[in-house]
Parts: structure tokens; sequence; C-alpha cells
């Protein structure tokens, strides 16, 4: 039964990462963009209206399913090390779910954050209806400061916690639902000092870019691997500054 059970929460837990997946999709399509997340030419949807996504209440809900698609992916670490410590440290699958609930909670708060840092970058013109950097030089910005970023001391607090979320359910580590859920929003609040500026990047190519989306994901599944993870935080760094220059240098010229 035990086998069974982990089976069957494994199974849903990338069931529902396949469907927040497949709802990135067909809002995509309901905006009117490609994969890339440029506006298409023709809309096969006859007299069909297109989604506007400019409010809060429609922009929160697609924050919020997209970090679903993109960050859940990343967790696979994390609830590896949980199962690792169920029988030597009393856990539980009601933990395992606590953290996951937690984990999520976090980055639906995030959601509603950048969720209102794009109304205002629409309303300051800086970025368009579909999230689209304005400006080459915003652009560029936001390649530069996500780039610094990089190797600043707090991406190495918050990428140590999340590269090796085993040592902190060791230094942390309380039992049960309740216990899981308060672990989970611990290791959500550092995921989301570590990964912020790649859910800034979105303004640079839309944030319906499912190109974007894909590419940001895989990093940041990367970064998080514990073989390799910390060999690719600063060489993304020095690959992200100089986008950022290359943009404002195009600016410059065109």
């Amino acid at each position: 039964m035990p086998a069974i059970t982990r089976s069957v929460f494994w199974l849903s837990f990338f069931a529902a990462i396949l469907l927040a997946w497949a709802w990135m999709f067909m809002m995509a399509r309901m905006m009117g963009v490609d994969w890339i997340g440029r506006p298409m030419e023709m809309m096969q949807m006859g007299d069909m209206p297109m989604m506007q996504m400019t409010t809060f209440g429609a922009l929160f809900p697609m924050w919020a399913i997209m970090m679903a698609a993109m960050m859940l992916p990343t967790m696979v670490p994390t609830l590896r090390s949980y199962e690792d410590l169920m029988t030597s440290a009393n856990g539980t699958r009601a933990g395992w779910l606590g953290v996951l609930l937690g984990y999520f909670v976090v980055w639906v708060g995030f959601a509603a954050l950048i969720a209102v840092a794009q109304i205002a970058l629409m309303a300051s013109g800086l970025i368009d209806d579909l999230g689209i950097a304005n400006s080459l030089w915003f652009a560029g910005l936001l390649f530069i400061v996500v780039g610094l970023f990089q190797f600043t001391r707090a991406k190495e607090i918050c990428h140590g916690v999340c590269h090796s979320p085993g040592m902190y359910f060791l230094g942390h580590w309380k039992t049960g639902f309740g216990g899981g859920l308060r672990m989970g929003l611990g290791l959500g609040a550092f995921c989301v000092g570590c990964c912020w500026g790649f859910m800034a990047l979105g303004f640079v190519g839309g944030v319906m870019s499912l190109l974007w989306m894909g590419l940001a994901t895989l990093f940041m599944v990367v970064e998080k691997l514990p073989q390799i993870g910390h060999y690719v935080t600063k060489p993304m760094g020095v690959l992200l500054i100089l986008a950022g220059i290359g943009c404002a240098f195009y600016g410059v010229i065109a």
C-alpha cells in the first residue's frame, strides 16, 4: 500500500504540472500570441474576441497558473528529500502535502505581486498589453539587473537552500501536515528569493511566451540539481549581463 500511495501522489503531482502547461497554452491561443509570445497574424477563432490581460482579476490567475507550470517541476528534489526523511525523521504523506502546499502558497503570493508590477509597468508605458518591453533599453536593464543578482550574497544564500533542501529540513524539521506547511512556506520564500529574476525576465519578450517559460523552467531545474547546480549560476549571470549590453547597444544603433 505505501508504494501505491507514493505512486498516486507523484502521478497526481506530475498531472498537475501537465495541466498547468496545457492551460497556459490555451490561454496563449486565446490571447492571440504564438509560442514566442508575439501576436499572430491570423486567429482561427471566428468572431470570438481575444482575451484581454490588463486587469488584476485577469493577470493574477494567469501568473498563479504560470507559477504552477514553471515552479512545481523545480520542487522534485525538495519532495524527494522529504521522502528520504519520512522513515528516519517520522515524516508523513500529510507532511509531504504540507510542504507542497506551503511552497505553492508563497509562489501564489508572488504571483499577486508580479501581477501588480505588470499593471504598473503597463501604466508607465514600459511594456505593452502582452507584457512585452516597449524599449530595448528597458529590456537591457532587466537582463543586467537579473544578471548582476546572480553574483549577490542574497542569491548565494537562497540558492544554497534551494540546492540542498535536505539541510533545510534537518535544521527546521517539524512533523505532520502543519509542520510540512511551515517548512514549505520557508522553502518557498527562499525559492522566490532565488528565482524572482527569471520571472521578471518575462517582461522582455512577453509573459505569455511559451519559449521563455520553457527555457526559464529548464534553467531553474538545472540550477537546483545537486551535482551541477552551483556551476551554472554565475555563468548564467554573465550571459544575462552580455544580453543586456547587447540590447542596450542595439537600441542605440537601431
